[in-house]
């Protein structure tokens, strides 16, 4: 099977069954995504590769930007046009044959920057197309930190900022528990520390322009 056909057998309800809260969730991630390298204001274009059923749609939306959807499964596409009827602009494409009409502020791809093969040409092709910020993730007990920076750069990214980032997907936590994570997130060596163990890395590319 191959991954294409596995996120289409996934896609009905797939946010309902990969998160367990996924609202909560969405609106975390939204929050690092903006917060994290330089700003952007509201009305920007966020370009959001590997969309899947668009989830990260609503939180983005709700803060004035425009969401533009790409994923490589159609049902997934599908999927997110059933929740999201015409609110967003979405596209059946794979993200490394992708390339947006004209110039897009932020592009985000979470939980996907390793699927192209070529993983500098499709930096290299993102940092073409993106002005502001090319925000992705990762987990750093998998990829090594070192070459995803030397990737980075060698795409054409001037400037790399990192977050650490340790809320749980499949876990729903209580109130104290989230804003405990949040100050851990802020607090430098120890977040780095933890990060041995648990969490993970978001990563905002700056291009160079």
């Amino acid at each position: 099977m191959s991954i294409i056909e596995k996120f289409d057998g996934l896609a009905r309800g797939y946010s309902e069954h990969d998160y367990a809260d996924p609202a909560r969730y969405a609106e975390r991630r939204a929050d690092v995504v903006l917060s994290t390298g330089p700003a952007v204001a509201p009305g920007a274009t966020i370009l959001d590769l590997a969309c899947g059923d668009a989830n990260m749609a609503e939180p983005l939306l709700a803060r004035g930007y425009e969401y533009v959807g790409v994923d490589g499964s159609g049902e997934m596409i599908a999927e997110a046009k059933r929740r999201l009827g015409d609110r967003v602009a979405l596209t059946h494409e794979l993200i490394d044959r992708y390339t947006p009409e004209a110039e897009v502020d932020v592009t985000v791809c979470l939980r996907a920057f390793y699927y192209p093969a070529d993983r500098v040409a499709f930096f290299r092709d993102v940092a073409r197309y993106t002005r502001c910020k090319f925000v992705f993730d990762f987990d750093p007990r998998v990829y090594s930190r070192a070459e995803i920076e030397r990737d980075l750069r060698e795409a054409g990214f001037a400037k790399i900022v990192l977050q650490p980032f340790f809320l749980p997907q499949r876990v729903s936590v209580p109130g104290p528990l989230r804003v405990a994570l949040t100050l851990l997130e802020r607090s430098g060596p120890l977040a780095r520390l933890a990060l041995r163990v648990r969490g993970i890395w978001f990563c905002a590319a700056v291009p160079s322009r």
